[in-house]
């Protein structure tokens, strides 16, 4: 008999949980810190310089006094516009006279010029302070 005792089964354990813990995990916002952008604008005084072309004109009169056959027309002979100017002259015979030529010389001359202009330029300053943690003790 005793060897159907030993031969039985052994109990089955059973555990029965007492306490169990859960974890929620959240998020939430926490103003750690503030930050400011500012923006400044300053005028700056800048050099310009750009070549200018500068042209003047000279007008000589050129006496001639002389009788011609025929009219002349305005013609050029290098930098130089030649303008004839005509009158009649009443003689016992009429004639053409050239009185004289006006010689217009164009002259060409590069100048330097300096002007100050005024331009604007922006700066940005960005701060961050830090606001104090709960808890610290500073």
């Amino acid at each position: 008999m005793e060897k159907e005792k030993s031969m039985k089964m052994p109990a089955e354990k059973k555990t029965f949980p007492v306490m169990e813990e859960e974890l929620q995990v959240g998020k939430r916002t926490v103003e750690t810190g503030i930050t400011r952008v500012s923006k400044k604008v300053r005028s700056i005084e800048q050099l310009i310089e750009e070549p200018l072309i500068k042209e003047n004109v000279e007008v000589e009169h050129v006496a001639i006094n002389r009788y011609i056959d025929a009219p002349v027309e305005t013609r050029t002979e290098g930098d130089v516009i030649i303008i004839p100017v005509l009158e009649e002259v009443l003689v016992v015979e009429k004639k053409l006279r050239l009185k004289e030529e006006i010689h217009i010389r164009r002259r060409r001359e590069t100048l330097r010029h300096s002007q100050k202009e005024v331009v604007r330029k922006e700066d940005v300053v960005v701060e961050h302070t830090d606001l104090p943690r709960r808890g610290d003790h500073r």
